[in-house]
């Protein structure tokens, strides 16, 4: 190596090593006698192999393993081996050091940096609300894993315990298991180091927020070390009125073996939630327009709020990890990876519904007799005041889960062919048990202009009491309790073969046996008897991908993956999750994808590039009833297809980007309603596009300043089949800065929605929420 050479990586290594610093990450080099952290092993293994080849020591190279150029990252599933570069199909990955620039809270927030991620709010008599995303415009509500295992609770998932998050794209079911059409959503966690450090965060600012974190690793001995991290939380919804959250997080783990053949990590996760549901403002059709949109971009204040002081939603979330892994021998490795969760949650909120009497009396009328009713769509004497009102209904939830998910991976070689076989089971159970009340008293209407949430006690009371005030489940009748279970049993196998170094052929399938079961009981028995429901269904879900890595530094791969949505899928978070009638047991909603891809890590391993074009059918799309939320099968066909491009990294010293854009192209292939053949997905937008960079200047000087910004900008999109409603185009624009006082302490300020555009975050077929206004935050924080 030339010494000019060497001294460019050498100033690249300071220079990135002051930055991690900056951003509260270790920057010590790898040395020869230590073991590195299992989740850098794929980029320890990427600096072997430059190490090798220049023959420099490691700590002219530590740059290299800086969290923005993601292309090295595990994947955080054992059943994944390779990395993402390696992984043939479009991953995003959230990093660490992104989500410490940009002050990341919550899982949503980390996702607004993934294209193709948008977020809904539930609907019907379950009232589900929580995380519910659709990834490439289809539900994923059920795709969310924590660790590779899933995650079934309905709540706000805090980011005091994240590591990074991961969008795995397109169907996954040979590796996840039932579901999984638009892809799956993983969040690793911060697990037990051998490196003490003890980490502390205060942030305050608009909204009367405040938030404190901790962050504690402790070394026990040489392979044995303990972990904890807390969150504390509190804050109202800048330009949303009567909006809060409170919340708080502990989440203690303890590793054994690190570093050793065999290794067994434990971890605890609780997080509890009290706060205020926002089931955002009904979506309107102006007198003449072509389409519906948003009642505030006629006028409406953003601040509005439809709900009423009965409204609540208190979660608490427990979940139990046991994760462990045995090296048998240098070819094989066994994993096995067990959750227990429990979950329980008390939801009532308020769905504001503007009908054709409220639309006429505001822009035609007298704006100030316009009325909304806050139960939902209304029969007679609708936008008077009158009437029959409907869901969602307040309800009682507790939820538990188990899962269990055993795994090999052999690497071997069968004469000159090398192969990598992931081979396993699993197996998962989760039960759901809901009560429904009822309010005596009726849900009084809403000025759409002025709306009041102060409306006194509406005596709240269980659904048996007053069997005349649930709501109807469709055909399933007015029921005042529901219980189902799931139990899948999975067995998974695929082979990935090198015919020759740079050329390799992957292939595998998963076979899952599902069997759910739906009970709805109570109410008026007279009129409507007591239901059960019950289905067993097997499903064969294969995946084949043709892989090419010409060397280290790039990845070329087509794949095609497929994926089976049973009906009942939704235990825990769905309203209805099974009915009768033929098409929703012998016709489960299916998935196939086709994708080309290339992924690219350049310039030293600093930046990392990827591109998909990709095309993915589904067939007997799962529809939501806009009133009740039943889940029904049908015989819609849809397609989405477009290009994903990423890029993220270092470019220069102490200058890190993080840019994605999407172009998507949706349209509903098949439907037995002819007006919607043609139309586009719902929620899909055209276009989609992130982009987040920062500079650290005078680094290493008492002066140091870290400075930085981007935006994210979403199409409009439409809210329904028909394309006859649509929420507006997005874009926000963020920035930050920040200083060091010393290796231990920094400052800095975040502002978010600095234009303070009306944006909407969660949306549905007939509502959309107001995103947050302008705000900004401070932050203290000190690392020891």
């Amino acid at each position: 190596m030339t010494g000019s050479l060497r001294a460019h990586i050498t100033s690249l290594s300071v220079a990135g090593t002051l930055l991690m610093s900056s951003q509260g990450y270790a920057a010590d080099p790898v040395k020869k006698d230590e073991k590195p952290d299992p989740k850098a092993r794929s980029t320890a293994k990427s600096l072997n192999r430059t190490q090798s080849l220049d023959g420099v020591d490691a700590e002219y190279l530590t740059v290299q393993g800086h969290g923005f150029n993601t292309m090295h990252n595990s994947t955080g599933l054992s059943r994944m081996p390779q990395d993402v570069m390696h992984t043939p199909q479009n991953i995003n990955v959230v990093p660490q050091a992104l989500m410490q620039q940009q002050n990341v809270k919550s899982l949503d927030e980390a996702l607004r940096n993934v294209p193709g991620v948008t977020t809904s709010i539930g609907e019907g008599a379950g009232g589900m609300n929580g995380d519910q995303f659709l990834i490439r415009g289809f539900q994923a509500q059920n795709d969310i894993y924590e660790d590779g295992l899933r995650d079934f609770g309905v709540y706000s998932r805090d980011a005091f315990n994240f590591e990074t998050v991961s969008v795995i794209k397109g169907p996954s079911s040979e590796v996840f298991g039932n579901g999984t059409t638009g892809g799956a959503i993983n969040m690793v966690t911060k697990t037990p180091g051998l490196k003490n450090h003890y980490n502390a965060e205060f942030s305050g600012g608009s909204g009367s927020y405040y938030r404190g974190t901790l962050d504690v690793n402790q070394k026990i001995n040489d392979s044995t070390a303990f972990r904890i991290t807390g969150m504390g939380d509190e804050h109202n919804i800048v330009g949303r009125d009567y909006l809060y959250s409170h919340r708080w997080g502990i989440a203690p783990s303890l590793a054994f073996g690190i570093g050793k053949r065999t290794t067994l990590v434990l971890q605890y996760m609780h997080q509890q939630e009290n706060s205020i549901p926002d089931f955002g403002v009904p979506v309107v059709t102006k007198p003449g327009a072509k389409y519906g949109q948003p009642i505030t971009e006629y006028g409406i204040r953003r601040t509005n709020w439809y709900g009423t002081d009965n409204d609540q939603n208190a979660t608490n979330a427990n979940m139990e990890t046991a994760r462990f892994s045995f090296k048998l021998n240098r070819h094989i490795t066994f994993y096995d990876d067990l959750r227990g969760g429990e979950y329980y949650r008390t939801f009532a909120a308020s769905k504001a519904t503007c009908d054709t009497t409220c639309v006429n009396n505001y822009f035609s009328g007298d704006p100030s007799k316009a009325l909304v009713a806050r139960s939902g769509p209304v029969g007679a004497g609708a936008g008077t005041g009158a009437g029959t009102y409907m869901a969602p209904l307040p309800y009682q939830q507790t939820s538990w889960s188990v899962q269990n998910v055993g795994s090999m991976v052999a690497d071997f070689h069968t004469g000159f062919l090398r192969h990598q076989v992931v081979a396993g089971f699993d197996i998962e159970r989760v039960n759901d048990v809901r009560s429904q009340s009822t309010y005596l008293k009726p849900k009084p209407y809403a000025s759409l202009v002025n709306p009041n949430p102060h409306v006194g006690n509406l005596d709240l009371v269980p659904g048996d009491m007053n069997p005349a005030g649930l709501v109807s489940l469709g055909s399933l009748g007015a029921k005042s309790h529901s219980n189902g279970y799931g139990f899948d049993t999975g067995l998974f196998l695929f082979d990935q073969i090198w015919f020759t170094n740079w050329l390799s052929l992957k292939g595998g399938f998963r076979w899952d046996r599902w069997q759910t079961s739906y009970n709805l009981t109570g109410g008026d028995v007279a009129k409507n008897p007591d239901q059960h429901f019950h289905d067993v269904s097997g499903v064969f879900n294969p995946n084949a991908s043709l892989v090419l890595t010409p060397d280290s530094h790039q990845t070329y791969y087509f794949t095609w993956a497929n994926s089976t949505t049973p009906m009942g899928m939704y235990v825990t978070n769905g309203s209805v999750p099974i009915r009768p009638g033929t098409n929703s047991f012998a016709s489960p909603e299916k998935a196939q994808l086709y994708e080309l891809g290339a992924k690219y890590s350049i310039l030293h391993d600093r930046l990392g590039v990827t591109a998909s074009l990709f095309r993915l059918d589904k067939g007997n799309a799962l529809n939501a009833d806009p009133v009740t939320g039943e889940i029904t099968g049908s015989s819609d066909r849809q397609r989405n297809q477009g290009l994903e491009l990423s890029v993220g990294g270092i470019i220069l010293p102490g200058w890190n980007v993080s840019a994605t854009y999407a172009l998507y192209d949706s349209s509903t292939t098949y439907s037995a309603t002819k007006a919607n053949r043609g139309k586009n997905v719902q929620y899909v937008p055209h276009n989609q596009a992130t982009l987040w960079s920062a500079y650290n200047a005078f680094a290493g000087k008492p002066y140091n300043v870290t400075f930085g910004g981007g935006l994210t900008w979403r199409e409009h999109v439409w809210l329904d089949a028909a394309n006859t409603l649509r929420a507006p185009a997005n874009l926000d624009f963020s920035a930050m800065i920040s200083h060091r006082f010393n290796q231990h302490w920094k400052v800095s300020m975040n502002g978010y929605n600095l234009a303070n555009r009306l944006n909407y975050q969660s949306l549905f077929s007939n509502r959309a929420t107001p995103s947050a206004g302008r705000m900004f935050l401070g932050e203290i924080s000190a690392s020891y």
